[in-house]
């Protein structure tokens, strides 16, 4: 490393011997052809050869420049190369990247953002929603080769809580309540009158091998269901769309519904809850923690929870 040139020298004779030009060198150095020309001889006498002819108004290159230029060419992209690698390190640390049920990561991750900023604002949260973090069956298979195919460093998983090779914690329990627009509500002095109406199903919760609906919830009441007028919705976010709009009633969860129901949007109809045995849990990947940033935001989502126990109930620890 002693006998190298200087890199800026190298770098500029690189271009011009690339360009076979001093100005097309200057101009895509953004210098002047004076600085190029002052930087090939000062390369030139430390070398002691010289690198080009110089002509009227041309270069051209002298044997020795031709005879070094593919290795110093191939060296400069080698160094651009590494410098990317640094570069692009240094982006990545930061950038954290999150998948969530498309409800849950809409009213409960996304309102309370703005505190993870507040704790880490150099962080890039990147969030993903995506039914298939609801699991199928009581033991998922769900793994850490799946993780990081999919390049998820923490996943906020419903289901039951049964990981193998991850890491998991208990974030939010799901007890559900039936929830409707205010117009809705008058006359619905008890579980008797909710019968006739339109009933919202998020046929997100049916994905398991235990069904929680309206069925269960009846049941719970005392009632036979017999024939009910069940809507089905593809995800929460539909079902809650149709609640808001007047068009049922939604067997819904309180903690994921808070914000409507602060606004007068929605109101919970004091008949009951239905407690469910499926809840969200917070899943990574144990190499993945390794990574600051991420070990963070898992930290955070569940101090988030522990902070607010008016917002929800916390699931019992994964077996």
């Amino acid at each position: 490393m002693s006998r190298l040139p200087p890199l800026i020298a190298l770098s500029y004779f690189e271009v011009a011997a690339r360009t076979r030009s001093f100005a097309a060198a200057a101009k895509e150095l953004n210098v002047t052809p004076a600085a190029i020309s002052h930087q090939i001889k000062a390369l030139e006498a430390y070398l002691g050869v010289e690198l080009f002819v110089r002509h009227h108004r041309r270069v051209s290159l002298t044997p020795a420049a031709r005879s070094a230029l593919p290795e110093l060419h191939e060296g400069f992209q080698t160094l651009e190369r590494a410098a990317e690698k640094i570069r692009a390190y240094g982006e990545e640390r930061m950038v954290v990247t999150v998948c969530a049920e498309p409800l849950f990561a809409t009213k409960w991750i996304v309102p309370r953002l703005h505190r993870f900023y507040a704790r880490c604002p150099e962080a890039e949260m990147r969030l993903q929603a995506s039914l298939h973090t609801v699991d199928s069956g009581q033991h998922s298979q769900l793994g850490a080769t799946d993780l990081k195919r999919a390049g998820i460093d923490v996943s906020v998983r419903l289901g039951f809580g049964h990981y193998t090779e991850l890491e998991v914690d208990p974030l939010l329990s799901l007890d559900l309540t039936p929830l409707c627009s205010p117009e809705l509500a008058d006359g619905l002095t008890d579980s008797e009158s909710l019968r006739g109406l339109p009933l919202l199903c998020d046929a997100t919760l049916s994905r398991a091998d235990n069904t929680h609906g309206w069925t269960q919830w009846f049941a719970q009441q005392g009632y036979r269901p017999g024939n009910l007028r069940e809507l089905r919705f593809g995800n929460g976010l539909l079902a809650l769309e149709a609640a808001r709009a007047g068009q049922g009633v939604l067997l819904g969860s309180q903690a994921l519904h808070r914000e409507e129901i602060a606004d007068g949007k929605l109101v919970v109809l004091p008949h009951g809850d239905l407690a469910c045995d499926k809840a969200y849990y917070v899943v990574s990947e144990p190499e993945t923690l390794a990574r600051p940033i991420a070990w963070q935001f898992r930290q955070w989502l569940l101090e988030e929870a522990a902070a607010h126990p008016d917002d929800q109930q916390t699931p019992p620890p994964s077996a």
